[in-house]
């Protein structure tokens, strides 16, 4: 689950425990804690916590990498909810691997209009609650290349926006709540050195996922993801990585499943949604290099863009973010860092984030 704190001041404290199974010395389980205070425009003041879970399934396995378990909750002073657990198990030997995102929001949102070339001055808000299922189980049947299954499912409801609005003028899907349920498949190649932050390696993943009325859902629509990201690891640390990242869609698409542009881990500097269409395609990139024990930092650029089609693409409607950011160190062995980054976009698009784990 990706939150987007707009205005950041934040307190955070943190509690590492490390907890040992009997008669195991060599993989601790370390569960990491920390209390946050925040301030953001959206929101005012929010209160809440944010938890990290680490460890192994089994003691025996040395070929596996870190199972995690992440937890948000947080209350802002406006009366607004988001709770969230995320994490990947990887089971003996890495021969299945399962990830899950189960989120419920009670959250405003704004809209600017469907398209790449919308008005900063469209800008419309509008509320709704949502909640969110995804599962995708993985199955090794080659050194580092997996097939999977995955589940999704969606509901929104409590809409409100603009009688008369963008929303109605587009006659956008989904703009009066709906649910929808999605059946698919994926293949992916993973060979990176570490879950949270990888200094060498490669992942790819494709995958499809079809929704039908036929198992719940209100729309028929397929989901096509492609997801490419490669990892160098230079000097001293240092380390330059790259992603690739087509997001498509075929049918009748609903509001809250368009592919949209910006948040906390692509394109950083743009409002999570400022652009929204049926398909996305963007490149970033970002350096990581180490500062001081447990802190470093990071500079990051991306480009990129939304459109009706696969031909609708143009150069000149590229939209383009940089930024930089700080890392501290939760859990050095294993690579967990809290991320602060500042994202800087065209026009009036910049704004803080904070997060566990890194943007790719």
């Amino acid at each position: 689950m990706i939150h987007r704190l707009s205005g950041v001041i934040a307190i955070v404290l943190t509690i590492n425990t490390a907890i040992y199974a009997q008669n195991d010395s060599i993989k601790p389980k370390h569960l990491l804690i920390l209390p946050v205070i925040a301030r953001s425009i959206e929101t005012g003041w929010s209160f809440g916590s944010a938890g990290s879970y680490t460890f192994h399934l089994s003691k025996k396995d040395t070929i596996s990498r870190t199972s995690n378990l992440q937890i948000l909750a947080l209350y802002s002073t406006k009366k607004q909810l988001v709770t969230a657990i995320n994490g990947s198990q990887y089971f003996d030997r890495e021969k299945y691997i399962l990830n899950e995102q189960i989120s419920f929001s009670s959250y405003p949102d704004k809209f600017w209009g469907l398209g790449k070339n919308t008005s900063d001055e469209a800008e419309e808000a509008y509320k709704f609650n949502q909640y969110y299922v995804y599962l995708h189980l993985l199955r090794k049947i080659a050194p580092h290349f997996f097939a999977g299954v995955l589940f999704e499912t969606q509901k929104v409801w409590d809409v409100s926006y603009q009688q008369g609005g963008l929303f109605d003028q587009q006659q956008v899907p989904g703009r009066e709540g709906y649910q929808v349920s999605g059946l698919g498949s994926s293949l992916t190649f993973d060979n990176r050195n570490n879950a949270f932050a990888p200094d060498h390696g490669i992942f790819c993943q494709l995958y499809f996922n079809h929704f039908d009325k036929f198992w719940g859902s209100k729309y028929n629509y397929t989901n096509i993801v492609f997801d490419l990201r490669k990892y160098i690891s230079t000097t001293r640390g240092q380390v330059l990585a790259f992603q690739l990242y087509s997001f498509n869609n075929t049918g009748e698409v609903p509001v809250r499943s368009l592919a949209s542009f910006g948040g906390a881990n692509r394109m950083r500097g743009y409002y999570d949604g400022r652009y929204k269409d049926i398909n996305q395609l963007l490149l970033q990139a970002e350096y990581r290099f180490p500062v001081y024990k447990r802190i470093s930092a990071v500079a990051f650029g991306g480009g990129g863009s939304v459109s009706k089609s696969f031909a609708d693409y143009s150069l000149s409607d590229l939209k383009f973010s940089y930024g930089a950011g700080v890392r501290f160190a939760l859990n050095k062995k294993e690579k967990l860092n809290l991320r602060i980054d500042y994202g800087i976009g065209q026009g009036k698009n910049n704004g803080f984030y904070l997060q566990l784990g890194e943007a790719f």
